[in-house]
């Protein structure tokens, strides 16, 4: 027998070899030195395929010149059946070796555990100006953010993603102890914002693939964990990201949950068309594992119920250049701060209604003719919030013994509706053939409500302003897609209080700026943001 082809059947006893015989490490690291020796031989192989096509030429012209001989004619065709068989013998060896490098291939290199770093300094000047004219600011807040990525791709259908991430300030920070200080660590923002030195987990979910559902030619995946709901579709723009799922006009938080997409490209001819169901569980009430009732995560009728979400995301079209995308949600048991009628804070939340979010957006990269303009993208979002209040909640004295109820989320007893519209243009740096700058503004009415608490923005979440924002970026690459830096002004000017409240009548109240002086406890102006701004560089490092 060859040897190539005892190394396939080497290679193969490898793939075959029960995982429990070795650790997994030496089980990749024997096959990986395989591969290496199958490498070669393959190229000796395809090598030696040359040799005897040469040959075979050489022969063929050997017969033509020695025509007139029979008996040595003869002699030359059998040479040329041995030299065929030969060459196809070298043909199958190639094929063979060629699958079994395949597996190899899937079984090392595809099936490692990967990982990949992403760490960014950042150095910001924020300034407010609060509703009576006073001034608050940071003039060089610096910031630590590093993500460590892995992904698993077990089989061809079935993979692993996950991310821990850390985030925080330079050093020891003052103020934590504030009263709004624990909302920092609130699941939906815990790893969004510079807290502490705590590593923790920001995404953890398993996909999965296939090309066909149910017999239909329909491409389909699953998920289920911890989902990369941050930095979305648009807003992964200006941040340099790759895109997630949510659409980031209306939801851009962590949450932990599940998803399902259908490809419809093949059944309605439609460019890109797919629908995505995503379904998500945003608090989860159940009592400590050590209760004093005995009873470990059972239900507490005495705190907020569960918090779930349900969402929709259906693109019609996307052709590469034109893209319309929409998205609907609709979240239940949304939550405010419980004060009681002192104004003191219980340290509970309320809970206060639901709402329902519809999304839509078109978006075209490449605008015109020209390098320029074929690798400019614009967009324009629009977006629609509509509150669900609940019939009553209760309120407290100061000694927090419930004294009444009372209804009603962003301050009103009835269902609000609120609009929000958002237009971006990105271009080229002409500085550099990776380099981008952007220009973006979004306008926010009196009750819009969005879930974008995770937004890469430390002034606030721009795109939940009651008002107008406005923000310009340059992003540059300095080593390869390896290093890059960035520069971005960000002004909200706000029209309405209560922007990056939560959904009830304590944070998230739309009172107008300009009156907020005037009104009943007008002493709380100085804590109410009229305008703010953030200046921000960073140096980022990806691999």
């Amino acid at each position: 027998m060859n040897k190539p082809l005892l190394l396939s059947l080497a290679a193969a006893a490898l793939l075959g070899t029960n995982l429990n015989a070795e650790s997994m490490y030496e089980k990749i690291q024997a096959m990986e030195l395989e591969m290496s020796k199958m490498k070669t031989e393959l190229q000796t192989l395809k090598a030696q395929k040359a040799d005897a096509e040469d040959e075979s030429e050489e022969l063929s012209t050997d017969e033509e010149s020695a025509s007139d001989d029979a008996k040595e004619s003869e002699s030359d065709e059998e040479s040329d059946e041995e030299e065929e068989d030969e060459e196809m013998d070298v043909e199958e060896e190639i094929r063979d070796i060629q699958e079994t490098l395949s597996d190899l291939n899937r079984a090392t290199s595809g099936n490692k555990l990967k990982f990949g770093v992403d760490y960014r300094f950042a150095i910001e000047n924020l300034n407010y100006e609060m509703a009576d004219g006073t001034e608050a600011k940071n003039d060089a807040f610096m910031t630590n953010r590093f993500w460590m990525n892995m992904q698993w791709a077990a089989t061809e259908n079935l993979s692993f993603k996950g991310q821990l991430a850390y985030n925080k300030a330079f050093g020891q920070r003052s103020g934590v102890s504030s009263q709004a200080g624990g909302l920092e660590s609130f699941d939906w923002i815990a790893n969004e914002n510079a807290y502490d030195d705590t590593l923790r987990l920001r995404s953890a979910y398993f996909l999965y693939r296939d090309s066909e559902f149910l017999g239909a030619e329909i491409p389909w995946t699953f998920s289920i964990g911890r989902r990369p709901s941050t930095n979305g579709h648009l807003v992964n723009l200006r941040d340099d990201d790759q895109v997630a799922s949510p659409m980031g006009h209306a939801i851009n938080v962590e949450f932990d949950g599940l998803s399902a997409k259908f490809g419809l490209e093949n059944l309605t001819g439609a460019n890109g068309m797919y629908v995505k169901l995503c379904a998500g569980r945003g608090m989860s009430n159940a009592q400590p594992m050590f209760a004093q009732t005995g009873t470990p995560y059972a239900t507490d009728d005495t705190t907020n119920p569960d918090i779930d979400l349900l969402g929709l995301i259906f693109v019609p079209y996307d052709n590469g250049q034109f893209s319309l995308s929409t998205q609907y949600y609709y979240a239940n048991n949304l939550i405010d701060m419980q004060y009681n009628t002192v104004g003191g804070s219980t340290g509970r939340f309320d809970t206060v209604g639901g709402m329902h979010s519809v999304t839509a957006n078109i978006k075209i990269e490449g605008i015109g003719a020209g390098d320029f303009l074929e690798d400019t993208t614009f967009f324009v979002s629009g977006a629609m919030s509509k509150t669900d209040p609940n019939s009553g909640y209760d309120v407290y004295d100061g000694a927090d013994t419930v004294v009444g109820t009372t209804s009603g989320m962003l301050g009103s007893a009835e269902a609000e509706t609120g609009y929000s519209v958002w237009v971006g243009l990105q271009t080229p740096s002409l500085i550099s053939d990776d380099g981008r700058w952007g220009v973006e503004w979004n306008r926010g009415s009196e009750y819009w409500r969005s879930m974008t608490y995770g937004e890469d923005t430390n002034i606030g979440s721009k795109l939940a302003a009651r008002g107008d924002a406005y923000e310009a970026y340059f992003t540059e690459y300095l080593v390869e897609d390896i290093l890059s830096m960035q520069i971005r002004y960000t002004y909200i000017d706000y029209k309405y209080a209560g922007s990056n409240g939560f959904f009830g009548n304590t944070s998230g109240t739309p009172m107008e700026i300009a009156d907020v002086m005037t009104t009943p406890g007008g002493d709380i102006a100085g804590q109410v943001v009229d305008k703010a701004q953030d200046i921000r560089f960073y140096l980022r490092y990806k691999y």
